[in-house]
């Protein structure tokens, strides 16, 4: 058994190549091997959101509070709210963030593949694709 204390892992904030606005990140887990699973709290202020990104195993969110907006490439934006759980296939091209007047805040869990990525990012989301939900 491994018991992570809350204070080992420090809040991080979000790198500006990989989010638009202010969002907090706190590890959950990153197992070590032969497990592959990283979790993190992501904490999104009102109108902040990842780039577009990838994940070579998928992504699986699921919402603990607030108001926030997800989207895969080529489809619409969706609304999610608390209790609600999004799972992404692998490689599928999406990002998620907060509403523009409400933070919102997720679990992310995500597998790294055989050479120990997890994420592939891409570009910004631009203010047209973020804005195309309407405000929430």
């Amino acid at each position: 058994m491994e018991l992570h204390r809350v204070d080992e892992a420090p809040t991080r904030r979000g790198s500006a190549e990989w989010f638009t606005g202010t969002v907090w990140m706190d590890p959950i887990v990153e197992t070590r091997a032969p497990a592959r699973l990283r979790a993190y709290r992501v904490t999104f202020e009102p109108g902040s959101r990842t780039a577009w990104h990838t994940h070579p195993l998928g992504q699986t969110l699921h919402v603990l509070s607030g108001v926030g907006r997800a989207q895969s490439r080529g489809g619409p934006v969706q609304t999610i709210r608390p209790g609600d759980t999004v799972w992404f296939a692998p490689s599928e091209e999406h990002w998620h963030g907060a509403a523009p007047g409400t933070g919102m805040v997720h679990i992310a869990m995500q597998e790294a593949d055989e050479s120990g990525r997890h994420v592939g990012w891409l570009e910004q989301v631009s203010d047209a694709d973020y804005g195309a939900a309407g405000e929430a």
